[in-house]
């Protein structure tokens, strides 16, 4: 079951208008890799050492296959692709790479992921 908070926000485009209400997500919890790698061990005939070994080694690739510039898709899962925020200059010929201000982790999942996760599988409740 997933808790809600109550939350009051501003319209950012008018700040006269009335402030609406709207729902959050509450956090209940963090699940570390050695949460997974447990859960994942007595799911299967895997040690949970391995498990957790198993799991950092794809933490470790994944980041390396980014750095290459690949897009890093897990079956069932999802893919995660680099994106940079840059600054806008006037010309193409001065697009360097110090034009890059930031960089993220984009995640897309996957459809079968998408699916096991909608507004028919999962309930809510209003946290106290």
């Amino acid at each position: 079951m997933i808790s809600l908070n109550i939350i009051e926000r501003p319209n950012p485009q008018d700040r006269t208008a009335e402030n609406k209400f709207y729902a959050q997500v509450v956090a209940t919890g963090k699940t570390d890799l050695e949460r997974l790698a447990y859960l994942v061990s007595n799911q299967s005939t895997v040690r949970e050492a391995d498990c957790y070994a198993v799991i950092l080694s794809l933490l470790h690739n994944i980041v390396d296959e980014l750095k290459q510039g690949r897009i890093v898709k897990l079956d069932k899962l999802g893919a995660f692709q680099l994106g940079i925020q840059s600054e806008g200059v006037a010309t193409a010929e001065e697009v360097t790479a110090s034009v890059v201000k930031n960089l993220r982790i984009k995640f897309r999942p996957d459809q079968r992921m998408k699916n096991q996760l909608n507004l028919k599988t999962v309930q809510f409740t209003l946290a106290e």
